[in-house]
């Protein structure tokens, strides 16, 4: 029996409903394949947990989670409207991805049969997009600071880093996966006509790393024409890769193509596995449903499949993806951000029946 170690953090508003969603439909695989178990370990790091201490996390954090020989973090959404944004996501997420090089945001982007896209003709504009975002610096680097601070004369400084080695290793993940999973075109997210050192520089590195993958098509487009791209030719969009920041806002709106936030997952990888990865729901923590049991939990178990996809567990995967279709394409269990009156216990029940038929073939990654 091999055993997967998990370190689980229920978080904020709706995320201990749909962690806990998640661990059951984990556990229930496990029953039904008989040769993995999952061992969770919950850790109460959360706004909650600030409003005790002073700290989103203990000042050890990660240090106990390097110690604990995690396989994977298993994470709800983060965030309180009792405590400014800047603070709750430096306190917990930033802080873990950092610490933990997970330099590689995955967000894979697709309209699953039986969800309404809000698109006006989605099936001539099929939308299976995969981001790859680049995790642990550019916007999002923490540099800068202000002076001068409630004066006329103040200023707010945000500096952009990019690095080559970190540039050209997020670049090269994006080439490997589009091969690895037979995605045909790279496209380059870039702001080089305004931006003329960093995003020529991304620009420069993208051509140099795409020159070993001659296999693998490439193109370019400037991250405010993305979006409309993304919208009125989605179709035209396979793998992208972009910066912290541009990867943020374009998986978003991909998240909003595909027809809710509900059905967003994400992974943060250190592809090396030196450290575990991070997987996680894009959506908020929503306070304004929890305690309603209408959450929808198939973006948090989503993300668990990703989980077990970059663990190697194949089979495990391809099992969870096509229950998760199965329950999507049926439509007679829909949480109200899909359109109906079911509830979270609902939805995750009919994924766990939707696991005890016999698996087909996932198109999802």
């Amino acid at each position: 029996m091999k055993t997967i170690n998990l370190a689980v953090f229920p978080a904020d508003g709706i995320g201990p409903e749909v962690i806990a969603a998640s661990q059951q439909v984990l556990h229930r695989l496990a029953q039904l394949h008989g040769g993995v178990s999952f061992e969770c370990r919950e850790f109460d790091w959360s706004s909650a947990y600030y409003h005790k201490t002073g700290r989103m996390m203990p000042a050890d954090g990660l240090q106990q989670l390097e110690a604990g020989g995690f396989d994977a973090i298993l994470m709800g959404p983060v965030g309180s409207p009792a405590i400014p944004d800047h603070i709750t996501l430096w306190g917990l997420l930033l802080t873990i991805r950092q610490g933990f090089d997970q330099y590689v945001n995955l967000r894979p982007m697709r309209l699953l049969a039986g969800v309404v896209s809000p698109l006006l003709n989605p099936h001539r504009h099929p939308i299976s997009m995969v981001c790859i975002r680049e995790n642990s610096e550019g916007e999002y680097a923490g540099v800068g600071g202000r002076v001068h601070q409630g004066k006329p004369g103040e200023v707010a400084i945000q500096s952009i880093v990019f690095t080559r080695r970190v540039t050209e290793r997020v670049m090269r993940f994006a080439f490997d996966y589009a091969r690895q999973h037979g995605h045909r075109l790279v496209t380059n997210v870039t702001k080089s006509n305004s931006m003329q050192h960093n995003m020529v520089f991304w620009d420069e590195v993208f051509q140099q790393v795409a020159a070993h993958y001659p296999a693998v098509a490439t193109d370019q487009q400037l991250v405010d024409s993305m979006t409309a791209r993304m919208v009125s030719q989605p179709e035209t969009v396979d793998v992208f890769v972009a910066s912290n920041l541009f990867g943020d806002i374009l998986s978003d709106l991909g998240a909003a193509l595909t027809g809710s936030m509900g059905l967003a997952p994400s992974a943060n990888l250190n592809p090396e596995r030196h450290y575990p990865s991070l997987f996680q729901a894009i959506h908020g923590s929503a306070f304004g449903l929890v305690g309603k049991n209408v959450a929808n939990p198939l973006a948090s178990i989503w993300s668990a499949q990703l989980m077990l996809a970059f663990l190697g567990e194949t089979e495990l995967a391809t099992r969870l993806m096509s229950a998760i279709e199965t329950v999507v394409q049926d439509q007679r269990v829909r949480t109200p951000d899909l359109g109906g009156t079911s509830s979270t216990t609902e939805m995750t029940e009919a994924v766990c029946r939707a696991l005890e038929t016999e698996p087909t073939a996932a198109t999802g990654h």
